[in-house]
C-alpha cells in the first residue's frame, strides 16, 4: 500500500469509525418516552418514511450543486477530485458538513417551535437534507450519483448513520462494502470478467439497504419524540437535527474516504 502519512492517519480514523458504538440517544428516547414515541409512530409510520426515500434522494440529488466545490478546489470537473488529493477532498467535505449542520439546526428549531405539526414537516425535510449532505460529500471526493449502485451506496450510508446498535451498524457496513466493490469493478471496467460474482454481490448489498432503510423511521422518530411538545420543541428540534446531520456527515465522509482509497488502489479490495 502506497499511503502518504496523511492517508495512513485517515485510514486509522476510518477503522476507528467502523468500531465505534452507535449513539445511545435513540435507545434512551425509546425507553423513557415510549408513550410519545408510540403516538409519533402512529402519525408518521415507518412505511411512509420508507416510501419517500427514493423520491427524497432524487430531490437531494437535484439540490446538490457542484459549482462551489469546483471553485474552492480550483479543479474544472468533479471527476478529477476522484484522483486528486484526499486532504483536499477532506477540507471540502468539512465545509459541506458544517454548513449542513447549521441548516439542520436552524430548520429543526423553527419546526420544533410549533410542536407536532412542525414535526410532521420536519422529518421529511431532515431526511432530504441528510441525503443531500451525503450526495454533496460524495462530490467532494469525486463521486456523483450516476447509477443504481451509486443510489444504493447513498442509502447504505444513510442506514449506517441511523443504526441503533452494533448489529445494525455491521449490517450497514457490510452493505456498503458490497456496493463499494461493485462500483469499483464498474470503475475498472472489469464487469465482463466478474459478471456472475458481481450480480450475487450487488443483490446482497441491495437487500441489505432495503432492510436497513426501514429502520430510519423508527430511529428518527425516537430521537425527535420530545419535539412534539411545543414548550421544549425548539430546543429538541434544533439539537436533534444538528446532532443527526453531524452523524450523517461523518458516516458519509468516512465511507467516501474509503471509497476514494479503494479507487486509487491505496488499500486492498478484499
Amino acid at each position: 500500500m502506497n499511503l502518504s502519512p496523511y492517508e495512513k492517519t485517515q485510514l486509522a480514523e476510518i477503522e476507528s469509525w467502523k468500531r465505534q458504538e452507535p449513539s445511545v440517544v435513540s435507545k434512551v428516547f425509546g425507553i423513557a418516552l415510549s408513550p410519545v414515541t408510540w403516538l409519533v409512530r402512529k402519525l408518521v409510520p415507518t412505511a411512509a418514511v420508507r416510501g419517500v426515500l427514493d423520491f427524497s434522494s432524487s430531490i437531494a440529488g437535484w439540490l446538490t450543486d457542484t459549482k462551489d466545490v469546483l471553485r474552492d478546489s480550483g479543479i474544472s470537473s468533479v471527476e478529477q477530485l476522484r484522483n486528486h488529493s484526499l486532504e483536499t477532498s477532506d477540507v471540502l467535505a468539512d465545509g459541506v458538513h458544517n454548513w449542513a449542520i447549521g441548516i439542520a439546526t436552524a430548520e429543526g428549531g423553527v419546526a420544533g417551535a410549533v410542536g407536532l405539526p412542525g414535526l410532521l414537516l420536519d422529518i421529511p425535510a431532515v431526511i432530504v437534507l441528510a441525503l443531500r449532505t451525503i450526495h454533496k460529500v460524495g462530490i467532494c471526493y469525486g463521486f456523483e450519483v450516476k447509477s443504481k449502485s451509486d443510489k444504493d451506496f447513498i442509502l447504505a450510508v444513510l442506514a449506517e448513520s441511523g443504526a441503533n446498535d452494533m448489529n445494525e451498524k455491521v449490517a450497514a457496513l457490510d452493505a456498503l462494502r458490497e456496493i463499494e466493490l461493485s462500483l469499483l469493478r464498474q470503475s475498472w471496467k472489469m464487469i465482463a470478467e466478474t459478471a456472475a460474482a458481481s450480480t450475487i454481490s450487488k443483490e446482497a448489498g441491495i437487500i441489505g439497504v432495503k432492510s436497513l432503510a426501514r429502520q430510519l423511521g423508527v430511529n428518527l422518530t425516537k430521537r425527535k419524540a420530545l419535539q412534539a411538545i411545543p414548550v421544549i420543541g425548539t430546543l429538541v428540534g434544533a439539537s436533534v437535527n444538528g446532532w443527526y446531520i453531524k452523524e450523517v456527515g461523518w458516516s458519509a465522509r468516512r465511507a467516501f474516504q474509503e471509497r476514494w482509497l479503494l479507487e486509487n488502489q491505496k488499500i486492498p479490495n478484499s
